[in-house]
């Protein structure tokens, strides 16, 4: 593996909406992140309602309808999941699938490639870190795909974890942009010190509390020197 080159542009900030309330406070913000995204397995329930309120989010759309296997909501099937991503593709300007899902979903990601839509694959750990030569071998697995971009979360509760991860951004191949996050005890440092390493995207709750261990507000990254 080679060394990745330093990166000088700073991570682009992304404000999760997974909520009504989510989706309200966005459309009142008059300063908004870089990027929304829309957790469209939260969402499922009103999601003409949200069709409706696009015209409204200042900032472009990252969509992702997670699978249940790595966090998503309502144990959505992978049909219900390719049917949401489809229905906002042409809003988006990013798409967010897991690498479990690379495969199934391959129609969808080469037609969003064809839109020119940013393409994201993830690899989510709840329980864990996976070794750096995993992590590694998951990347390119997810380069042999057409990703742009690799997203990691795994679980940081000890500093062994969190030096792995710091050890893979530091070490990846530098032709596929990463980012990477931890959750757990020592996430919100973990996303603070990737960030600062090379992580491409930082994630951002809306609201003061996070659904996820370890995510910082957009406040909170905004007053670390992160976001527009």
């Amino acid at each position: 593996m080679t060394a990745r080159r330093s990166i000088k542009r700073r991570p682009r900030v992304v404000g999760v909406i997974a909520s009504r309330a989510d989706l309200a406070r966005a459309i009142r913000m008059r300063k908004p992140p870089d990027l929304f995204e829309l957790r469209l397995d939260c969402l499922v329930d009103f999601v003409d309602h949200v069709k409706r309120a696009l015209p409204e989010l200042s900032a472009p759309i990252l969509i992702t309808a997670r699978d249940p296997h790595e966090g998503g909501a309502r144990k959505l099937r992978l049909r219900q999941r390719r049917d949401l991503l489809d229905q906002f593709l042409n809003h988006a300007a990013y798409m967010d699938i897991e690498l479990r899902s690379a495969r199934a979903l391959r129609s969808l990601f080469e037609l969003a490639g064809k839109k020119r839509v940013r393409r994201i694959i993830s690899f989510h750990n709840f329980k864990s870190t996976p070794s750096v030569r995993i992590l590694a071998a998951k990347a390119r697995e997810a380069r042999s795909h057409g990703a742009d971009i690799f997203k990691v979360a795994t679980r940081t509760d000890t500093p062994t974890e969190l030096g792995r991860l710091l050890e893979f951004i530091t070490t990846a191949h530098s032709d596929l942009a990463l980012a990477v996050m931890g959750i757990g005890k020592l996430g919100a440092i973990s996303r603070v010190l990737l960030a600062r390493a090379g992580s491409v995207l930082i994630y951002a709750s809306l609201g003061a509390g996070a659904d996820i261990e370890g995510q910082l507000s957009l406040e909170q990254l905004r007053a670390l020197g992160f976001g527009p």
